[in-house]
């Protein structure tokens, strides 16, 4: 096998690649890139076994064929290589990587691809599309929900379902909730809701423009997820997600609105002196005025005064502020509006005007 090709291009695509390996053993198969050459195209293969990925990059091809490299040294290999043309070369179980116009040369021990695992084929007839920038939405707006609590497995990742005409997103870790909705029409695939691992999410986010279509297959085990030039898979999460409809509560009776931004700056100055194992900020309601403070502590405390839109009694509640500043972040709306019933029972945060999407946050003890 012979090639060359950019440097720029190729350091993009094995970057992703290498971010889905997750052994560092060089005489692991599952530590090496995949790379076949043919057609004037290279083809870009790595997987961990749960996640798969593959693309495919322009390249000009003297001699096709197909080998695996150690993708942590192949890596900081092109990212040591200046800028310009590269020229790559498989010979006797080796490959050789040389820029063509300086005089520097690597030489990696490869694997032959012979032994990389089979990737899993879609069934393209269940495939259904929806625009690339909606399915970046859902995921914005769900992702920093999910869990880590490795006890409970079915909360580590993204729900994700098709509700009549709508597809839904879910995440929650049993203190937090993120919802959101896209109406998409009746000719979607039907199926049962599954849970996506956040490791497939995070590259399609990266990865992903906001143009085009994704093109998106369930079977009963795993997703298989394309957009421009990338095709992945992922084994989904098993496990019964928690019955989100239930935390959804039906009406609230009061509410306030307040600038996104000045709240993201109040809490990010106020923070500063809040207890870090807690996390625990206040939020102090007037007619006109929100309080956003920390409790006393030996270190000191804060306190900041941002107005807001309420007409109700004077009331406080305690929080986790990342609960409040991580759903802040990912809206785009100016204003965002905050409605509850009662200090101790679930706030429901929402942009002004209201959307497709929410998020739910049980408040902590004052």
């Amino acid at each position: 096998m012979k090639f060359t090709g950019e440097r720029s291009v190729l350091l993009k695509e094995i970057a992703i690649a290498q971010e889905i390996i997750s052994s560092k053993n060089a005489i692991s198969i599952l530590s090496n890139i995949y790379l076949e050459a043919e057609n004037d195209t290279l083809s870009i293969k790595a997987t961990d076994l749960k996640v798969n990925f593959e693309t495919k990059v322009p390249i000009m091809v003297i001699e096709p064929g197909s080998t695996t490299v150690f993708g942590d040294k192949f890596l900081g290999i092109l990212n040591s290589i200046p800028e310009g043309e590269l020229e790559f070369e498989q010979t006797d179980m080796k490959i050789t990587i040389k820029p063509t116009m300086k005089k520097i040369r690597f030489q990696l021990k490869s694997i032959a691809s012979e032994k990389f695992p089979e990737f899993p084929v879609p069934n393209t007839e269940d495939a259904f599309e929806l625009p690339v920038k909606d399915f970046k939405e859902m995921i914005l707006q769900t992702i920093f929900a999910v869990s880590d609590d490795e006890t409970r497995y079915f909360m580590n990742g993204v729900f994700f379902e098709k509700a009549k005409d709508k597809l839904i997103m879910v995440a929650t870790d049993g203190r937090r909730l993120a919802y959101i909705s896209k109406d998409l029409g009746e000719d979607i695939q039907e199926f049962s809701g599954i849970i996506i691992p956040p490791k497939i999410l995070h590259i399609i986010m990266k990865r992903a423009g906001d143009e085009g279509l994704v093109s998106i297959s369930v079977t009963d085990k795993l997703i298989f997820i394309q957009f421009g030039s990338y095709n992945l898979s992922s084994v989904l999460i098993e496990g019964q997600f928690p019955n989100y409809q239930r935390v959804i509560p039906e009406s609230q009776s009061y509410f306030f609105t307040v600038n996104r931004m000045e709240m993201l700056d109040a809490l990010k100055r106020v923070s500063l002196l809040v207890e870090q194992k807690s996390h625990r900020v206040y939020l102090g309601l007037n007619p006109g005025t929100i309080a956003v403070y920390s409790e006393e502590s030996d270190i000191g405390t804060a306190k900041e005064d941002i107005p807001c839109k309420y007409e109700g009694e004077e009331l406080s509640m305690a929080l986790n502020y990342r609960y409040i500043e991580e759903p802040f972040k990912v809206m785009g709306e100016d204003e965002v509006s905050i409605h509850f019933t009662e200090a101790t029972r679930a706030i429901t945060i929402m942009p002004e005007p209201p959307r497709d999407f929410f998020h739910i946050v049980m408040p902590m003890q004052l």
